[in-house]
């Protein structure tokens, strides 16, 4: 069987979405220094000035990533939508705000912006990993716990850093717990204290 080449039958992106495509691109490699640098502001400037470029392309206008030459489901059911360039990008960079809030302790922030990652792939290891520390960040410590326990299942690559993580959420939800336990006991011996008052 000879396999199908749909890069040649795809439409040809035009000069001017290639050119937005590069200088997303551009945008993109300079918030990823900015990263590394630890200059968190700047690598979010840049990654929304990116994110501006690649959202105003006309993703029809750009091929698919990988050529699909896998054949249709039988089951009947569609295929997934194809990623294109831009997609790719743009998962990367969602990823990426995400860490950046995470290190400002901009907890929502990091978790809308892994979440736009996921709506992207919702297999990225590295935004489920966020957003279940961005979940424990708020509170939300059984959603973050068990996100994180079906990554350690699906990543066992990472599994160093999802078990510490694990661990320094168990560790903040007891505290978290004792903190409470004891602001109800301290409520209790208050209105017991109250009562015997006005019992007298």
């Amino acid at each position: 069987m000879a396999s199908i080449d749909v890069a040649e039958d795809a439409p040809q992106p035009s000069p001017e979405v290639l050119k937005k495509l590069e200088t997303a691109k551009e945008k993109k490699d300079v918030g990823d220094q900015a990263f590394k640098t630890g200059d968190w502001k700047s690598a979010l400037r840049s990654y929304h000035e990116s994110l501006l470029y690649l959202r105003g392309l006309d993703k029809n206008a750009l091929s698919p990533v990988a050529a699909a030459t896998a054949p249709p489901p039988i089951d009947g059911t569609t295929q997934p939508k194809q990623k294109t360039e831009a997609d790719e990008i743009m998962e990367k960079i969602y990823s990426n705000m995400s860490a950046c809030h995470l290190k400002q302790s901009n907890w929502r922030r990091a978790i809308e912006t892994a979440d736009k990652a996921l709506a992207i792939n919702e297999d990225n290891y590295k935004a489920l990993f966020r957003k279940a520390k961005g979940l424990g960040e708020t509170g939300y410590f059984e959603k973050a716990e068990k996100m994180l326990e079906d990554l350690l299942k699906k990543n066992e690559s990472d599994a160093p850093a999802i078990n510490a993580e694990l661990t320094r959420l168990r560790a903040m939800d007891k505290e978290r717990e004792k903190a409470q336990n004891q602001k109800f006991k301290g409520d209790e011996s208050f209105c017991s204290a109250r009562r015997s008052l006005t019992q007298m």
